[in-house]
């Protein structure tokens, strides 16, 4: 089956990304330094900001990631001085969410919160729209597509295909971590607007002030802290696509600027006057029951109806076993190769456990988990005591005895169980009391 992901088309190969770690905690340095240079970055240490002031007079960097504790424990500080010594350079601040706001109205581009999550942290490395110095579409994930053998899956593959030559706004539904973003991405490469950017937008990460600023832009002056005309990802992504993710978090104001942006495409930055104009297409994605929020009064359903002009629905990871160890093992390819490794494979008792998770945080929770196995995890074979406690202390999913569940869906569940936990398929027709030849079939009808 075709996969929907293509590569972008060919452009020529900026220069790597510079990168300044301005960190005092050694482990959090160390894995900042690890996933920049995985990513082709060319990263700098330094403890303190006297060293980082001195590297950004003699040195051009592109982003600068600051602990937050330093001089003034939020880092606020430190990152005025910096901008005053490199105005264009862009600024990430670490540390507790409650330090987000301070840092970014003292002039930080973004924030990352602690413990810091790798797929967060690649996605503020891998997006250029926010760096002026490597002005490219944003890159792939590097995860695998979204290939499915489930029918609904393929339903919603088919769905952002067909879609994706048209200009209408697509909304994609689902719970967090079925693969939204990457599904809006693949839309996004398969349109007319592939070799222009691709920028997304995390609508519950910050406040109203700020991701309306997030969104818009804004000028200087408009509020404590804006020392400098800023653009906003509506700008940035003007041409292309424009991704919205969790747009059910979006507060009344926001969604007032968002509506008038989706009618006219015009806007202004806030604090300015001046109606701008962007040529973007929308696709927005949620985890919430809008409908639900329309008649609380928690969503606008103007807005609504103007994002859900097409919809695709995503099926839960718990509703996909037949995807679930192909996904599995594609994604352990991928961390394998991040992480330099060869011939990792699972256990049986590994896929039994796989197997029998429900992985509430579906692929977002799956791919975790084996990046963090294959960093952390000595040998080649990969035994259920890699996983986490919260993995193997989780009751199976799926249809239990006693369960309101059909009599055909319980017995599937527990040969797909049987057979994952054992070795041999004459063992597993054996433990089951059928005849192989039997077994054999029900294996060929549920796709094994």
């Amino acid at each position: 089956m075709a996969t929907l992901c293509s590569p972008l088309l060919p452009v020529a190969a900026p220069a790597p990304p510079r990168v300044l770690l301005v960190e005092q905690d050694p482990e959090g340095a160390a894995m900042l330094d690890r996933i920049a240079i995985g990513l082709g970055c060319a990263a700098v240490r330094c403890r303190d900001g006297a060293a980082a002031a001195e590297l950004l007079r003699q040195q051009d960097f592109d982003l600068v990631f600051i602990d937050r504790n330093q001089d003034d424990g939020t880092g606020t500080g430190l990152i005025a001085a910096l901008l005053a010594i490199a105005p264009g350079v862009r600024i990430v601040a670490t540390g507790p969410v409650a330090t987000a706001v301070p840092a970014i109205k003292a002039g930080a581009d973004d924030h990352l919160a602690r413990p810091f999550d790798p797929a967060r942290v690649r996605a503020i490395l891998d997006n250029p729209q926010r760096c002026p110095a490597h002005a490219a579409p944003e890159r792939s994930s590097g995860l695998p597509a979204p290939a499915s053998r489930c029918a609904a899956m393929q339903v919603a593959m088919g769905m952002v295909r067909s879609a994706a030559g048209s200009e209408v706004p697509v909304l994609l539904r689902g719970e967090s971590g079925t693969g939204k973003g990457m599904l809006a991405r693949a839309l996004h490469d398969h349109s007319p607007r592939r070799a222009d950017p691709f920028v997304t937008v995390n609508c519950p990460s910050l406040s109203d002030e700020l991701l309306a600023s997030e969104l818009f832009g804004h000028v200087r002056g408009a509020f404590t802290g804006a020392v400098r005309d800023q653009q906003g990802k509506v700008e940035l992504a003007d041409g292309g696509t424009l991704f919205l993710d969790e747009l059910g978090d979006l507060s009344p104001s926001v969604q007032a600027r968002l509506l008038r942006f989706v009618q006219e495409r015009t806007y202004e930055r806030v604090g300015d006057q001046r109606t701008r104009l962007a040529d973007v297409r929308i696709v927005a994605a949620t985890n919430r029951d809008l409908e639900s929020l329309v008649l609380t009064g928690g969503f606008r359903e103007d807005l609504l109806y103007r994002l859900n002009v097409i919809e695709v629905t995503l099926p839960a990871l718990r509703d996909r076993p037949d995807d679930l160890m192909e996904l599995a093992g594609r994604l352990l390819t991928v961390f394998c190769t991040e992480a330099g490794r060869t011939g990792m494979s699972f256990s049986p008792a590994a896929i039994a456990l796989i197997s029998s998770h429900a992985w509430p945080g579906n692929i977002r929770e799956l791919r975790n988990e084996i990046q963090r196995i294959t960093v952390l995890w000595p040998g080649r074979v990969i035994e259920a005591d890699a996983f986490s406690v919260r993995i193997r202390g989780q009751p199976a999913a799926g249809p239990r005895v006693g369960g309101p569940h059909t009599l055909a869906a319980i017995e599937d569940a527990h040969v797909r169980l049987t057979l994952a936990r054992t070795q041999a398929f004459d063992e597993a027709a054996r433990i089951l009391g059928i005849d192989p030849s039997t077994l054999w079939r029900k294996r060929q009808r549920l796709g094994l």
